[in-house]
């Protein structure tokens, strides 16, 4: 039997997802040469510019650090009180400083305040050495952790983020990152909110500007070289709903404060949240071919929400995508339809749908049936 694709409007209740299609481009000017925008709840891309180019990740490389060091908080290997030794290496280590001494150790909770607030990268080198022995050792852990993270494009040589040859990533990845990072470690976030830490008598401020701005800022890290420009990794919470924003190459600390603002606020100001189905709930019951049963309830996996544009959402519908008839058996959590999500102002959001219960194969008057059935509409048609 031949299968055709089946559209059904389902009409608009409110909306959900949970996988997304590429962003819309254009949507907001930007000054910053890489950048991307992304609804945390939902996984929609807002915004994306130049986001899959490669790019030096400066500091924002020590959230890498830092993810690794919250892993081993998390599973118990370290503690908030352990201490790591200070390398010679590590005391020499030039740019932004926490001023670890040369000899002595450091507890790991100054070490996340020294890496997140200070940008020490002195403190990179002790976690790096502490965790892997060397920090050539740890930046091979760093990029195999993001791979596994699915940051595709991103290599790591070292963990502090000082240029090097091979040492990349995209504005995508960092995306990717920064919300592993909120994901996974609800306990250690709140570190990349402190706006200031005092370590060797020597108070710095968090170089985060977001965080001193009125945009419900909680996070996460600048960076800068000369060869990239300036970067930022930003989330900011509003009523319950989180952005995060990555913004890189721009031309100085002002452009990347004013920038990155500008784009949080846009996100919150134009774009809505809405939700659709949720978590099991039946979208719709779909014809099944050569079953003991005549149809098939699909559903969702989990609560479905979407990010719509706010001018787009008298526009939006929500169609159903299946074969014309799914061939038996069927087993409950196959992936048998998608839900297709439009409006104006973004690209189709599409999201997988499941079958709601097993469906065993007809028996032989079944089969015999929906011969005769089939060649009767062939008949009639």
């Amino acid at each position: 039997m031949k299968y055709k694709y089946f559209l059904a409007h389902l009409g608009l209740v409110a909306l959900a997802a949970v996988t997304i299609l590429n962003g819309p481009a254009g949507a907001v000017e930007t000054t910053a040469k890489q950048a991307i925008i992304i609804d945390y709840d939902t996984g929609n891309v807002l915004f994306a510019k130049n986001a899959d180019e490669t790019v030096g990740p400066a500091s924002m490389t020590k959230m890498m650090t830092i993810y690794l060091l919250f892993e081993r908080l998390k599973d118990g290997r370290l503690s908030l009180e352990s201490e790591l030794p200070v390398s010679e290496k590590a005391w020499k280590m030039g740019g932004s400083k926490m001023w670890v001494e040369v000899g002595k150790t450091a507890k790991v909770e100054d070490l996340i305040r020294g890496i997140v607030v200070q940008s020490g990268n002195d403190a990179t080198i002790v976690v790096a050495e502490g965790l892997a022995g060397t920090e050539e050792a740890f930046a091979d852990e760093m990029t195999t952790k993001a791979r596994a993270l699915g940051m595709e494009n991103t290599s790591f040589r070292n963990a502090s983020g000082w240029p090097a040859p091979d040492h990349y990533t995209t504005a995508r990845d960092m995306a990717i990152l920064a919300m592993a990072t909120i994901r996974d470690f609800p306990d250690y976030y709140h570190y990349y909110a402190e706006k200031e830490f005092t370590y060797s008598k020597i108070k710095q401020p968090n170089r985060n500007p977001l965080l001193y701005k009125n945009v419900g800022a909680d996070g996460l890290k600048t960076g800068h070289t000369e060869e990239s420009g300036y970067g930022l990794a930003g989330a900011a919470i509003r009523d319950g709903r989180r952005i995060v924003m990555v913004a890189h190459g721009m031309g100085s600390m002002r452009e990347r404060s004013e920038q990155s603002e500008r784009l949080i606020a846009w996100a919150f100001r134009e774009w809505g949240q809405y939700a659709l189905y949720e978590s099991g709930e039946t979208v719709a019951q779909v014809p099944v071919w050569l079953g003991a049963g005549e149809t098939v309830p699909v559903v969702v996996r989990d609560k479905l929400l979407v990010s719509v544009p706010r001018k787009g959402r008298k526009s939006m519908t929500v169609k159903l995508v299946h074969q014309e008839a799914v061939p038996a058996p069927i087993t409950r959590g196959d992936e048998i339809a998608r839900l297709v999500v439009s409006a104006k102002g973004m690209e189709d959001i599409e999201v997988p749908v499941y079958a709601g219960a097993d469906v065993e194969q007809a028996g032989f008057f079944g089969h015999i049936g929906a011969a005769i059935s089939y060649m009767l509409r062939g008949l009639s048609s």
